[in-house]
């Protein structure tokens, strides 16, 4: 498995600015999904923490921390094997990280 086709704890997120997936977990508004997210250190447009706007043209979206069960990097630029990853659907256990196997 490539490095960057596992999902991780958001503990170990960067924090950096640069954009990464991130399943965000189900609730009454829906199932889980895979968004395009970033950290941000705060702006005009609101507080530090996490954000996406790429999904929603115009629109930010921010993350709560409960909100985001695990991230992932951003895969290889290679765009014809790129298909959007599943949402991580297990527990949030030690299975994260490949740890669980």
């Amino acid at each position: 498995m490539d490095e960057t086709d596992r999902w991780r704890h958001m503990a170990s997120a960067p924090k950096d600015g640069s954009r990464i997936l991130v399943t965000i977990r189900p609730s009454e508004q829906g199932p889980a999904e895979v968004d395009l997210a970033y950290w941000s250190n705060g702006d005009q447009f609101g507080g530090e923490g996490w954000r996406a706007s790429d999904s929603s043209p115009g629109h930010i979206i921010e993350y709560a921390e409960p909100e985001l069960k695990c991230w992932m990097p951003m895969p290889s630029a290679n765009l014809n094997r790129f298909s959007m990853p599943s949402p991580w659907e297990g527990t949030d256990g030690p299975q994260f990280d490949g740890s669980g196997i």
